[in-house]
């Protein structure tokens, strides 16, 4: 397969790898109950608090979180401050296993790759993305790294963190064509949603662009190989 040479055409087929590439080590993992909602935020609470309306960009689709908030808080997980929510050093044990656990299996499912040279290219595309970030990615990102985190977990956050520029980029794209949330979910195919679809590409070709065409061949064919 050819990597698209085009910064659009590369956006939106890149996409797809990064999402296989992270559910397909979230699958890998078989971790049961994942830890809820502390999973999705693994890469966030460990260095700074979340109020409900950060919670409301990164799930701008109506996601209600509030059971998963109270069961974490019941656990002694998450301390949730007047709205303000932060991870307790017992949420934050949990997180460092969770981090180990991902860490061995990427260890033992990537090993035959150059996860090196990936989780650096992710970590520049993310970099560039954070220069402006949206609404989500400006929650989810920088993600928490540990001092001597292994490569592998450090591609899998990253990218983990990098989908939320897309989300952002589609979100943006949607409402310039004057949807609701509620609206682009019922949306069916036709020539507004392929305005749209061109419309998130666009904007979320802007942080490869800086990169030379064997940068982007080495991150696609490289996280395609992943899959």
């Amino acid at each position: 397969m050819l990597t698209p040479t085009d910064p659009h055409a590369y956006a939106a087929a890149i996409a797809p790898v990064i999402d296989a590439v992270h559910v397909n080590l979230h699958a890998a993992t078989r971790r049961p109950g994942a830890l809820g909602l502390l999973n999705d935020l693994r890469f966030t609470l460990p260095l700074r608090t979340l109020t409900r309306r950060d919670l409301a960009a990164v799930h701008r689709y109506g996601d209600d979180r509030e059971e998963s908030i109270r069961e974490h808080v019941r656990r002694g997980e998450l301390a949730d401050d007047d709205g303000t929510l932060r991870l307790t050093e017992r949420g934050l044990d949990l997180v460092h296993g969770l981090y180990e656990t991902h860490a061995a299996v990427a260890g033992r499912i990537w090993r035959d790759h150059d996860v090196e040279t990936l989780a650096a290219l992710a970590g520049r595309v993310l970099g560039k993305a954070m220069a402006e970030p949206g609404d989500a990615l400006a929650v989810m990102a920088p993600p928490y790294e540990p001092e001597g985190a292994p490569a592998g977990l450090l591609l899998f956050n990253r990218l983990a963190a990098l989908r939320y520029a897309r989300a952002d980029a589609h979100a943006a794209a949607w409402q310039a064509a004057g949807l609701t949330a509620a609206e682009v979910v019922a949306l069916e195919p036709g020539p507004l949603r392929e305005r749209i679809e061109a419309g998130t590409n666009r904007r979320a070709a802007v942080p490869y662009e800086a990169f030379s065409e064997p940068e982007r061949e080495t991150l696609y064919t490289g996280l395609l190989a992943l899959v």
